[in-house]
């Protein structure tokens, strides 16, 4: 794969700049994509183009605004509350489609560049209970834009069975923790580095973070 290029789907945030990171150690050339949908948050993307300009990646920002139209949630209405399912329903920051539209456009971005790879922070251990991150769909959807477009391409998915903790150890493994820490914004109330604390988005990257942390102390 060193020789190979990969488009990474890359929102700004822990787990998609730990994902570039790790395509950067993959792969001889990678570019980066990022979503415009009218997010809550402006500062996603600005964070996630400072991060490329940073790195000396080749960005691109795509314009998703219809995925705003068609989904209303706490990620793209403020005033609907970010707050975690219950009995069973799936949490008010779910996206319907995001995840099929993304990596489906970034297959497209991929074919135009000539990108075998596409890489995403999915993640079937710590994802919410959101469908679209799991891993059954990205094998599925693989298939078809395969089938779609007549090409080859392969989905990867690194953090696919790792907890937080974890992924915090593959950034450090990376010599990408402090990076990671200090310049991502995965905060649901838009702030960068350890975020307000509140959200639980929040809670479950502190929550890794310092498991990650006390186990490092422990070796």
């Amino acid at each position: 794969m060193k020789k190979d290029k990969a488009v990474v789907v890359f929102s700004g945030g822990q787990d998609s700049t730990t994902c570039l990171f790790w395509a950067l150690e993959q792969f001889e050339e990678v570019v980066a994509v990022t979503f415009n949908y009218n997010q809550r948050h402006k500062l996603e993307i600005e964070c996630a183009q400072n991060i490329a300009n940073e790195l000396g990646i080749e960005h691109h920002i795509l314009d998703m605004s219809l995925l705003n139209q068609l989904a209303p949630n706490a990620l793209t209405r403020k005033d609907i509350e970010v707050k975690d399912g219950e009995n069973g329903e799936l949490p008010s920051t779910f996206v319907p489609g995001r995840n099929l539209l993304f990596i489906s456009f970034a297959g497209v971005l991929a074919s135009q560049v000539e990108a075998k790879h596409i890489v995403t922070g999915v993640c079937e251990t710590d994802f919410s209970g959101y469908p679209d991150c799991r891993d059954v769909f990205i094998k599925s959807l693989n298939v078809t834009l395969n089938l779609s477009m007549d090409k080859e391409f392969v989905i990867h998915t690194p953090l696919m069975w790792l907890d937080k903790a974890e992924t915090w150890q593959m950034a450090d493994n990376l010599n990408a923790l402090d990076f990671v820490r200090e310049k991502t914004l995965t905060c649901y109330n838009g702030i960068i580095a350890d975020g307000c604390g509140e959200c639980p988005a929040c809670k479950l990257r502190k929550r890794g973070l310092d498991q990650y942390l006390s186990t490092r102390e422990e070796l």
